[in-house]
């Protein structure tokens, strides 16, 4: 197996069949793949489409998650399941052509171990390029992401890197920040971004926050870091500011008695509190980065040829009586 192609889906039940069919067309002369759809609880017809593709292309497996555990932890799903000596993973949405991997894959044939699609023009709300300006720049702070790599969900993985993903076991997994932490040997290339096909994407600007909130806090403890570091710096304000009004007594016959000195102390052990509790915190994260072992997923079924080879075959076995 040369390619497998993991597909994370929730509720693009209109985008599967155009989708398949665009992958049909870009392998028409490569016959040495296969491709991974992993159903995330979809609340539409998703499994249904998933199902009947797989009953028309040997060449496709649908996996089903007992429930919504998201996009990450899907993916992670399929890259358990995937054979190829590349894996691809991409959107659901036909936003990323089928046509486009072969750009990526001889890119990453030169000895690479990744290769990221870079979008010159993206094709989606202004709010959301905002986010991923802004996400690249928190990341070469947190991940030590280069500058100039951006971090597209359309990408070609290395068996030997996936092989060393597929072995991180926290539950708020984050697929571009343990491809990070394995490996710098990553490319990027450009392909064009296209218009999704049907609907509307799966995330708002709130979930999107908290879906950021979650990677940073699991992949780095630089915000704990942070607290401590303002925590310090609120407290030497505050003796700055005592000093300040100790020479402003001494040499002012104007004094206001009381308040400035009890906003000075209120300051300062606040400071002081916030550089403890981050202390305390820098501890609690390492911690929690140890031994956060809730599960990834589960899965419900999954749908390959060996699974419709046996139903087809029971199928036949009953009529015959």
């Amino acid at each position: 197996m040369k390619i497998s192609i993991v597909i994370p889906v929730f509720n693009s039940e209109l985008c599967l069949i155009p989708l398949h069919e665009a992958i049909l067309e870009a392998f028409r002369d490569f016959n040495s793949y296969e491709v991974i759809f992993v159903n995330d609880k979809s609340t539409d017809g998703s499994w249904d489409k998933i199902t009947e593709i797989c009953s028309l292309n040997p060449s496709v497996n649908g996996v089903s998650l007992r429930k919504n555990f998201g996009q990450d932890n899907s993916i992670l799903a399929g890259l358990r399941l995937a054979k190829g000596d590349y894996v691809v993973i991409m959107d659901d949405d036909l936003q990323h052509a089928p046509k486009d991997i072969f750009i990526l894959y001889s890119e990453c044939l030169k000895g690479y171990d990744a290769c990221y699609a870079r979008f010159s023009d993206k094709k989606q709300k202004a709010w959301k390029n905002f986010g991923s300006w802004v996400n690249g720049k928190l990341s070469e702070k947190l991940l030590q992401k280069p500058k100039e790599l951006y971090l597209s969900p359309f990408k070609i993985i290395r068996k030997e890197v996936v092989a060393e993903m597929i072995e991180f076991k926290s539950s708020y997994s984050y697929v571009d920040a343990t491809l990070l932490s394995i490996t710098s040997n990553i490319t990027q290339v450009e392909v064009p971004h296209h218009e999704r096909l049907h609907g509307k994407g799966n995330y708002n600007f709130i979930k999107s926050m908290f879906v950021f909130i979650n990677h940073m806090t699991n992949y780095s403890i630089y915000p704990l870091r942070l607290i401590t570091g303002t925590g310090f710096f609120i407290a030497f304000l505050s003796f700055l500011g005592a000093v300040a009004y100790l020479i402003q007594y001494l040499n002012s016959d104007h004094r206001t008695e009381g308040w400035i000195s009890l906003m000075l102390l209120i300051i300062f052990f606040g400071g002081l509190i916030l550089m403890s509790i981050g202390m305390i915190g820098e501890y609690i994260g390492r911690i929690f980065l140890s031994v956060n072992n809730r599960a990834q997923y589960s899965i419900e079924k999954i749908i390959n040829q060996e699974v419709l080879k046996a139903a087809t075959e029971k199928k036949d076995e009953n009529t015959k009586f």
